[in-house]
């Protein structure tokens, strides 16, 4: 995966907002906020453009898993999960297991996006130039877990 501008744009911000004062915060957060979204942005048509090339089976499996995890917190799901199931049935484990590997990244990236997000949105409400701080390393970490997770699915095409 090459390196995104957006996001190279945004981790740079980051780190020099990890020495800010409350009042640089909320004086630049539309700006951080902005270039937290154009990054986001940049890395979510990456994926998208990566999952793109996948081939026929890379989908059905990862539907699967969606289908899953719909199913695990919504029983009313489970005529879905069922089709995806069905779809998937055919696709050796070698392939569904390194499937799951991204889901699971694209996973605990989404978590770390979340998590980010909230100590942000905490921090604006306390006003805390630390709670802001922490805010950007979890963003950082975000970030960098989601090109992880984009590195994990171009394997795939890889791995043919």
């Amino acid at each position: 995966m090459r390196k995104l501008v957006e996001v190279e744009e945004a981790k740079e911000l980051m780190t020099a907002a990890s020495e800010w004062s409350v009042w640089r915060w909320l004086i630049e957060k539309k700006r951080v906020r902005a270039t937290a979204d154009r990054a986001v942005e940049a890395l979510n048509e990456m994926e998208k453009k990566v999952k793109g090339t996948w081939e026929d089976q890379h989908h059905k499996a990862y539907r699967e898993l969606e289908a899953q995890a719909n199913f695990e917190n919504n029983p009313k799901t489970k005529r879905q999960y069922e089709k995806a199931k069905q779809e998937a049935a055919q696709i050796d484990d070698k392939t569904k297991l390194a499937v799951r590997r991204v889901k699971e990244a694209d996973d605990e990236a989404e978590c770390a996006r979340l998590d980010a997000e909230q100590t942000f949105d905490e921090a604006e409400r306390k006003l805390s130039a630390g709670m802001a701080r922490e805010g950007a390393r979890k963003a950082i970490e975000s970030w960098d877990l989601r090109e992880k997770a984009i590195r994990k699915a171009e394997a795939l095409n890889r791995n043919k």
